[in-house]
């Protein structure tokens, strides 16, 4: 819960009896600064009859590839201490099937769209993101902690050099603005937010997923197939923060910020550390109602704080 003896600025709850929760992400404007995760929320199709989608800022895709990607095999999602591990793989049907069926279901709903493009390699990026130049998508968000399968395996996102590369070659192909996807499985997130911003990204969204495993000792084994997975959930969100803090601090463009966001109050704590909008991941497998629930309780902050517009509360934090 928010500290209850926070300072209150002077001009009062009053004035903020409708705040503005409006924001803007390379000048693609959100109604408010609520998205989802990628892989947390398909492309909104399963969540449809909980949430709203037109209460959303936006609604972030699955990872989409050149092709349709099988995945890894099973067991790849488990439950750890405070969040979970999972090992998709990033199986997804391609992108042809993510045009013909996710589009046109997302576009009847009065929210931004913000497809993930994964790849091995940067050709299959940029087949990607060439096949939706003419697609009614509002902004791309790469994804670069696939591994690069020409470099020997190490994640785009891992290498500041790589990084660059990537974000120039696809941002002289893409129509839309580009959001790169930073991967936390570095010594110092700074050098890829920087590289990325070298590039010509148009805006920063992190963290990914913290490389992390489970060893079940009664088997003696590791629970997932894969061995490794992507850890999520509240137990990653202090290091999240950190991350975002640090970033916001070192590059100009905007971030979407996420790691661990359960609650509103999860979410202020992202934006004062300078996101200027948040993504909900692990929070809605528990909760499906959790985006609704979150957009209205930072309107109730900034109704409690006398906080008239949420851009106020960007990066704030002293």
């Amino acid at each position: 819960m928010m500290d209850e003896n926070m300072k209150r600025p002077d001009r009062g709850a009053e004035s903020a009896a409708s705040p503005d929760l409006r924001v803007s992400i390379a000048g693609v404007e959100f109604k408010n600064p609520v998205t989802v995760c990628s892989g947390t929320f398909g492309s909104g199709m399963e969540y449809g009859e909980f949430v709203d989608l037109n209460g959303l800022g936006a609604v972030t895709t699955k990872g989409v590839a050149n092709v349709p990607w099988a995945g890894n095999p099973t067991p790849r999602v488990c439950e750890v201490t405070a969040g979970m591990l999972n090992a998709i793989g990033l199986q997804n049907p391609g992108i042809e099937t993510f045009c013909s069926r996710d589009i046109p279901y997302l576009r009847q709903f009065d929210t931004n769209i913000i497809v993930n493009v994964c790849g091995h390699t940067t050709e299959e990026y940029l087949a990607v993101v060439e096949r939706l130049q003419d697609e009614p998508v509002d902004l791309l968000e790469i994804n670069i902690s696939c591994p690069n399968v020409k470099e020997g395996g190490i994640a785009f996102g891992q290498d500041p050099k790589a990084v660059e590369a990537i974000t120039s070659a696809v941002k002289k192909v893409a129509k839309q603005p580009v959001i790169m996807k930073l991967s936390p499985n570095v010594t110092d997130i700074t050098v890829m937010a920087k590289a990325a911003e070298a590039g010509g990204a148009d805006a920063l969204s992190m963290i990914n997923t913290l490389t992390g495993m489970k060893i079940d000792i009664h088997k003696r084994r590791c629970v997932l197939a894969n061995k490794t997975g992507g850890m999520s959930g509240p137990a990653i969100k202090p290091i999240a923060v950190r991350m975002v803090y640090q970033a916001s601090r070192a590059v100009k463009i905007p971030i979407i910020g996420m790691g661990g966001i359960s609650n509103a109050d999860d979410a202020v704590e992202f934006l004062l550390a300078g996101a200027s909008a948040v993504a909900v991941g692990t929070a809605n497998f528990v909760n499906p109602y959790v985006t609704s629930e979150i957009v209205d309780g930072i309107r109730g902050y900034m109704v409690r704080y006398g906080v008239e517009n949420v851009k106020e509360l960007i990066g704030a934090a002293e």
